[in-house]
């Protein structure tokens, strides 16, 4: 097995990391964007749950499903093939029927908030499983967008998902936008095997820009855990941006606008993972040696200024010695 971790923060980031071994805690103070016209409502109509055929469901059936969407992937006829699918209001599926060549082999999964994003209070729940030998991509067709909070309710995501022998997961969405005032906490947990492949990428924007909203919102809570079939953890990381806690986030960011993770882990994209500790490691050098091209100038409050990298990447391993080494990445960008 083998693993990277790579955690991106681009303009406007700053952020106090520790890690050991399986275990990363990250802790970001943020900054604030620009902000436009918000949904005047965030109460949703509740709509029938519909099966994967379309078919409405009784209202017993979508009771006993506690989650609100599942995917099940497996191989028919020699091919990842979607062989069973759910989803219910708030949530959708979308699954093209050709996606790329017709040589590859992989099933691709669009995930579709109704009305364009999470409003306050939403709580999403929903699993995958990706049988032995199968590929799965999951993605969104734009940015998560998780609107302002209505009192103290929190908006909640939860994905669980279990990858085969042999096959490959790629969660690859886009970034999640939280709005002035929002709450919103996410977790992703993945069982694995000692040959499963994983690409995940978990990134969050400042905010609107057009709209004066940088790093606006007042919670942002997200954690990926992933496990082997036996329970032992193999990667844990929380990421936890509170303004109630830190204050105004905005002001430690640092003109950094971007915050993103990425994990790869598995032989599948070890090609990957070695290209991009070797890119981590050329970037780096070169801004180090050459620090007045990439790094930028800023005041500080008491009229001194700031050298600081226009882009930070590092990459380190993780996980036990028994599997083959894996790097994390870290990056800043004003």
């Amino acid at each position: 097995m083998i693993e990277i971790y790579c955690t991106i923060e681009f303009k406007n980031a700053c952020r106090i990391y520790n890690s050991a071994c399986t275990t990363t805690t990250r802790c970001c103070l943020l900054h604030s964007v620009p902000r436009t016209s918000l949904i005047q409502s965030n109460q949703r109509v509740a709509l029938p749950s519909v099966d994967v055929r379309g078919r409405i469901m009784r209202s017993g059936e979508a009771d006993r499903e506690m989650e609100m969407g599942s995917v099940v992937v497996e191989k028919v006829g020699g091919r990842s093939s979607v062989t069973s699918c759910f989803s219910r209001y708030p949530l959708k599926f979308v699954i093209p029927k050709k996606v790329g060549s017709s040589k590859t082999d992989a099933v691709w999964v669009y995930a579709l908030n109704y009305g364009g994003g999470i409003v306050s209070g939403d709580n999403i729940s929903c699993k995958f499983s990706v049988g032995d030998t199968c590929t799965m991509v999951l993605t969104t067709q734009g940015s998560t967008k998780v609107y302002k909070s209505v009192g103290s309710k929190c908006s909640q995501q939860i994905l669980e998902a279990r990858v085969g022998s042999n096959a490959l997961l790629a969660i690859i969405p886009d970034p999640v936008t939280c709005f002035s005032t929002a709450r919103y906490c996410q977790k992703q947990v993945f069982c694995v095997l000692p040959d499963s492949n994983l690409v995940m990428v978990d990134w969050i924007t400042s905010g609107r820009h057009e709209s004066g909203e940088k790093w606006d919102f007042d919670l942002y809570r997200s954690s990926n855990n992933i496990f082997l079939e036996d329970g032992q953890p193999l990667f844990l990381d929380t990421m936890l941006l509170d303004k109630e806690k830190i204050g105004c986030v905005q002001e430690h960011m640092h003109n950094y606008q971007v915050i993103a993770m990425i994990v790869l882990l598995g032989p599948k994209v070890q090609y990957v993972q070695n290209r991009v500790q070797d890119h981590v490691k050329e970037v780096m050098s070169e801004q180090l040696q050459h620090p007045s091209a990439a790094w930028s100038h800023q005041r500080d409050k008491a009229d001194h200024f700031i050298t600081k990298p226009s882009f930070i990447a590092s990459c380190s391993a993780f996980g036990p010695k028994v599997f083959s080494p894996a790097y994390p990445l870290h990056c800043w960008k004003p």
